[in-house]
């Protein structure tokens, strides 16, 4: 079966609101077209994360999901899903319309796969380096696909955008740092265990002492430093981007302290923002939106 493209928009547009929670409301911010493509962005990207961490299916059967969907979605760049017939998910006649609108480069939407691929196996990570990889095929291409569809006048937008990716990658990291070692995944770099004397067994003991405390420190500070930098994002980006980047810095930007507010106990419980909160602040993100569409319409 094949979708028309009216209900593959719909199809995107139902998944994200039943799953996106509040930064379903933030779209809401932008242009109808462009809270359209969002939500297709959102649909896509959820759909292969899902299929890469289904928790009940064995590794090699999500490995064979996730070969199945780059398969699919080579055949349908290939044939533009002009092919009686041609076997795609709900979501690709919209995708397929989103990348030529906004000229996303198809690269991105494979770079998301191979990131989620890495994460069938327990991983760990000897190098901030190569962490910061990882958080450019999971995030950064993100990052890039949402600047595409806000609208940019600066190249210097794609660096500011990977750049603003790492830091909510990192944010979620540190946040679910004891359930992600459920699921044998330590992404703190070993480098920086080390640094503080702590171990992956520390982590899976949630050994919480003053050596974590400060290997915590560390890595907020660092990723504090990832939001500042890329607040340059910013000013390379549309009024309508500006609004719901805001209003992502803040929801982001609000785990991680209160992670420091908890003093780095995520072991206890885990960081998050009231819904109310997050409510109020895509909210105001769609006030300030309506509030600039219409003093630049006089």
């Amino acid at each position: 079966m094949t979708a028309s493209l009216s209900d593959s928009y719909a199809y995107c547009q139902h998944l994200a609101k039943q799953t996106a929670g509040n930064f379903y409301y933030s779209f809401l911010a932008l242009r109808r077209e462009q809270f359209q493509a969002m939500c297709v962005l959102y649909a896509y990207m959820r759909t292969v994360d899902d299929l890469g961490d289904h928790p009940q299916r064995l590794p090699e059967e999500r490995a064979a999901s996730l070969k199945q969907w780059r398969c699919e979605l080579e055949r349908v760049l290939t044939y533009q899903a002009h092919s009686e017939g041609l076997p795609f998910d709900p979501c690709f006649p919209a995708l397929l319309d989103i990348i030529r609108r906004y000229e996303i480069p198809q690269r991105y939407f494979f770079d998301v796969i191979t990131g989620v691929e890495s994460d069938l196996e327990p991983v760990t990570y000897e190098t901030f380096d190569a962490l910061t990889d990882y958080c450019y095929h999971v995030a950064g291409v993100v990052g890039l696909c949402c600047i595409h569809i806000w609208g940019f006048h600066d190249e210097r937008a794609f660096d500011a955008g990977i750049e603003c990716g790492l830091a909510f990658q990192m944010t979620n990291i540190l946040r679910d740092l004891s359930e992600d070692i459920e699921l044998g995944r330590v992404y703190l770099p070993l480098e920086d265990l080390d640094r503080f004397d702590y171990t992956p067994d520390d982590i899976q003991a949630r050994n919480y002492d003053q050596r974590f405390r400060s290997l915590m420190q560390f890595e907020v500070q660092r990723t504090k430093e990832f939001y500042q930098n890329s607040e340059r994002l910013l000013d390379f980006i549309s009024p309508a981007g500006q609004g719901i980047l805001k209003a992502m810095y803040r929801i982001y930007g609000g785990i991680l302290s209160e992670i420091e507010r908890m003093e780095y106990d995520v072991y206890s419980s885990r960081a998050g923002l009231p819904k109310w909160r997050k409510l109020l602040i895509a909210g105001e993100a769609i006030v300030a939106s309506r509030w600039n569409s219409s003093r630049s319409a006089r």
